[in-house]
């Protein structure tokens, strides 16, 4: 069990590499998914399109999905877009670089699927099987004597060899490889284009706007690092508060015993002997109340803590009118008068 433990305090210590362990698991997931899949062209001029758009786009977006939701982050940044002002006002700054952030991580999962899709060629294949040049790569005296449906029909049915019948027409081994390497072309261009755009996200961008990237960063983390103690604060004095509850409510039982016995005396005396340790425990619980003793007041406490949160700014001995994030202004320095008395 002291393992498990000490697992989880590692996970959570180190969170970021956490997300980016269960990203890169979702990439090599979402790769072994796709090996997986039986992939079956209906090879049907009005449904090879749609079948293919729907492979290469819904199984991206649930990815991208799923990866949101195994974000711990995701409540944190509704939770502060949503969130009225109050005394500290909203940053939309942070704001952004939270959401970017995740975006980033849940969007490799995504990005390996459709550059799987293409490198594999089978999707681009059933989808664009119709538009072969057969002027140019089959027989192209035979191919203005067919209608255009014929024609269609007979192409969309090349991505299934066991039905294909237009060998006389076009090889399909010639529009299967024509089709491959057009779709691993763009594959290969797919990755290179996501590659420079995430390193130009993560490597050029903040070298042009340090300042800004460096404040986001902070307050984003600061968020995190508040919720995360306020929680652990808040499960602290739960815990107080059901031991001093408990407490109490076997004291009055005990009592209510106490009275009803026929023996007062006997019943009384282990009792007396174990009231000290029993008082002792009690008021170290209710010291860690902090004064909130009933379910109103920390009904109210914790209403106050979502509607109007404490400004950022420390020290603060009246309540802060400007903005939370920006500061307040200065206090003007206290003029200090010196009185002398003489003696006649």
């Amino acid at each position: 069990m002291d393992k498990f433990r000490m697992i989880f305090q590692f996970l959570q210590s180190n969170q970021e590499s956490f997300m980016n362990g269960v990203c890169g698991i979702m990439a090599l997931a979402s790769a072994q998914m796709y090996s997986a899949f039986d992939f079956n062209c209906p090879c049907l001029p009005g449904y090879n399109a749609a079948y293919s758009a729907g492979i290469l786009l819904a199984p991206p977006l649930v990815l991208f999905l799923l990866g949101l939701v195994m974000n711990n982050n995701v409540s944190m940044l509704a939770e502060e877009w949503k969130r009225p002002p109050g005394r500290r006002a909203k940053d939309p700054a942070v704001l952004r670089y939270m959401f970017c952030s995740m975006a980033q991580r849940a969007l490799i999962a995504p990005v390996v699927w459709v550059a799987v899709t293409l490198l594999d060629g089978k999707c681009f294949l059933c989808a664009f099987c119709t538009a072969v040049p057969v002027t140019v790569l089959g027989n192209g005296s035979l191919a203005p004597g067919l209608p255009p449906p014929e024609l269609a029909r007979l192409l969309a049915r090349v991505p299934c060899p066991d039905i294909y019948d237009g060998d006389w027409l076009l090889a399909r081994e010639v529009a299967v490889r024509y089709l491959r390497c057009i779709s691993q072309a763009l594959g290969w261009s797919f990755v290179l284009l996501t590659t420079l755009l995430a390193f130009v996200v993560r490597s050029v961008r903040p070298c042009f706007t340090q300042a800004a990237f460096l404040k986001s960063k902070y307050w984003s983390h600061y968020i995190d690092i508040e919720r995360k103690l306020f929680d652990e604060t808040c499960t602290e004095h739960a815990k107080a508060f059901a031991k001093v509850c408990i407490q109490q409510f076997f004291e009055a039982v005990n009592h209510d015993l106490e009275l009803g016995h026929a023996h007062g005396a006997l019943a009384t005396a282990p009792a007396g002997s174990a009231a000290p340790a029993t008082t002792d425990g009690a008021e170290e619980e209710r010291e860690k109340l902090r004064g909130i003793t009933d379910q109103g007041t920390m009904n109210r406490l914790l209403t106050s803590w979502h509607k109007c949160k404490p400004p950022l700014q420390l020290g603060q001995e009246e309540p802060l009118m400007g903005n939370g994030w920006a500061g307040g202004r200065p206090r003007p320095p206290r003029k200090e008068v010196a009185t002398y008395f003489s003696r006649v």
